[in-house]
């Protein structure tokens, strides 16, 4: 393989991996940029969609019907959990916020035990999804184009969305100032669920397309892509859809390229060197890449 094929290969790995975690950090930034508030329950709506899909799927429906199905359900867990654990709290010091997204992370978590036992499931998923196609010498996975272009399509639905309509428009104005946006009429409650609502439906497609790519599902799953959509986020600056779309690809591209630099007895400790490079980030960047700095609040 040329040294031109090679860098392609690793460019769509990066670009793949880097989607998902776009879409994730995505959830974790608007519901930030909003409520100051790190989701990190957040995490557990994938695992949540991908639960809902793999009961549908053994019951015998369709895979996209199901797919479908399992990204509903992400959805509708997200709101209900922005209606009953965090409304009541709105307001609240940022920390009691904090602790109870890690209680409904455990609450989640554990239901999933008792329901479905801890140990792993097989995911299914259409020899379309797992086959690889050959260009020259490249091999291309086709669930690396699926991603690829999904996060593409969302990514302008989602741009559509918060430029042109009045939902998302009151959604940036919340973001900017949650109390003014108030006194001047946005239904902050309204603006609130239609940012959950968006994240959950994110991290359900990326349910699915994390499950596929990974072969199996089990109750913990969540922890891994919510902890690197933080990571993104952080890179990016919490708080900005654009910056967590830039953190996501940055994260993905350093991954891979760690994959490829570092010798064989030192990739299993490749989050390591991620979290090393983040922490060295925040030194010269503590507000992340794009972020802000903010005067505090007395």
């Amino acid at each position: 393989m040329s040294t031109l094929d090679y860098f392609i290969q690793q460019l769509i790995n990066a670009l793949s991996i880097g989607s998902l975690y776009a879409l994730m950090a995505i959830g974790l930034s608007m519901v930030f940029g909003i409520l100051r508030l790190i989701n990190f329950a957040h995490g557990d709506l994938i695992m949540v969609g991908s639960y809902a899909m793999l009961l549908l799927l053994a019951g015998g429906m369709p895979f996209l019907l199901a797919a479908a199905a399992g990204i509903a359900a992400s959805t509708i867990a997200g709101l209900l959990i922005e209606r009953f654990a965090y409304r009541s709290l709105r307001g609240a010091p940022d920390v009691t916020m904090l602790l109870t997204s890690f209680a409904v992370t455990i609450f989640l978590e554990n239901l999933a035990i008792i329901l479905f036992k801890a140990t792993s499931r097989a995911f299914p998923a259409p020899a379309l999804l797992n086959a690889v196609f050959s260009f020259g010498n490249l091999q291309i996975a086709s669930l690396n184009i699926v991603s690829i272009a999904a996060t593409a399509v969302l990514l302008v639905l989602l741009t559509l969305f918060v430029t042109k309509t009045e939902i998302g428009i009151s959604m940036r104005a919340a973001s900017q100032d949650l109390v003014a946006a108030r006194l001047m009429g946005i239904h902050v409650n309204r603006v609130i669920a239609a940012a959950f609502a968006i994240g959950s439906f994110l991290a359900g497609v990326v349910g699915i397309l994390w499950s596929i790519k990974v072969g199996k599902i089990d109750p913990l799953m969540g922890f891994g892509p919510v902890l690197k959509a933080f990571v993104a986020s952080v890179i990016g600056g919490l708080g900005s859809i654009p910056s967590a779309v830039i953190g996501g690809y940055i994260l993905g591209s350093l991954e891979i390229l760690l994959q490829g630099l570092l010798p064989a007895h030192l990739v299993p400790f490749r989050d390591a060197f991620v979290f090393l490079i983040l922490i060295s980030l925040l030194l010269f960047k503590p507000n992340g890449l794009l972020g802000k700095t903010e005067k505090e609040k007395i």
